[in-house]
């Protein structure tokens, strides 16, 4: 008797348009590097930043990566890339190296709910508090049993009388954010100007957060991709972006590849 596979088998991909006509919007974590029990211990695989590269110039600079960290993070992970990256969700858009950084006019967290958090986290061993400029993350990858307690603590604090922010689910973690913020209103913002203006969006993602951006693609007509049930695996997502950045221009996309 045959032993089941360990993942999920690829989706069948459908056939995509010619690279000159698309628009790649790519998350980051847990999409092209594998998550890590703490969110500064990913790790760029080798290779990656040259493949991006190379799909930039395949779709004439129309490649963004759409992610939950900071611009800044970003840069760290890859230093010198030279693509469009929407940081937090959206809530920061550099549009292309050397632009300014455009930041809708979002609330600000109150400090005493940043004291509430890291209080709350503290009393939990094995919780990390990720704290961005607009919001913050709960991670409870390392201590599950939290879950719930921390759930219930920080609906109770958005439930206030302030407004204006969102509590969101995301894979072992808890996000608390700008209400107005999401990876789809990130991907309306993109496709709005050149060199993505006209082109068919495609995003790939992973987590309930990107779930937004998937809806966005698809609505303005593209794709949107989730990497569990159409991939299965990160390396099987980079090896068909390797798929992707080798095809002809008249050749099939829509044929993912495995090995990588």
């Amino acid at each position: 008797m045959q032993s089941r596979p360990t993942f999920p088998e690829i989706a069948a991909l459908p056939r995509l348009p010619p690279l000159s006509r698309l628009a790649l919007l790519l998350d980051l974590d847990g999409t092209l590097l594998e998550l890590a029990p703490v969110p500064s211990a990913v790790r760029v695989p080798h290779g990656l930043p040259d493949l991006l590269r190379r799909l930039a110039t395949r779709l004439d600079g129309a490649l963004a990566l759409i992610s939950g960290r900071s611009i800044e993070e970003v840069d760290a992970l890859f230093p010198g890339l030279g693509i469009a990256v929407a940081g937090e969700h959206g809530a920061v858009l550099r549009r292309a190296p050397g632009l300014p950084l455009e930041r809708p006019n979002l609330p600000e967290i109150p400090p005493d709910w940043r004291e509430s958090v890291r209080t709350l986290a503290a009393a939990h061993p094995g919780v990390l508090l990720e704290e961005k400029p607009h919001g913050f993350v709960l991670h409870f990858r390392q201590a599950e049993a939290s879950a719930t307690a921390l759930f219930a603590a920080l609906e109770k604090l958005v439930a206030g009388p302030r407004t204006g922010f969102a509590l969101v689910p995301a894979i072992m973690a808890w996000e608390l954010r700008p209400a107005c913020v999401d990876k789809g209103i990130a991907v309306h913002h993109l496709l709005q100007r050149p060199p993505y203006v006209g082109r068919i969006p495609l995003f790939v993602g992973d987590d309930v957060t990107d779930d937004d951006g998937i809806r966005a693609a698809r609505e303005l007509g593209g794709f949107g991709f989730q990497v569990g049930s159409t991939f299965g695996t990160v390396p099987r997502v980079r090896s068909w972006l390797l798929t992707l950045a080798e095809a002809g221009e008249h050749g099939s996309a829509g044929a993912p590849c495995v090995g990588l």
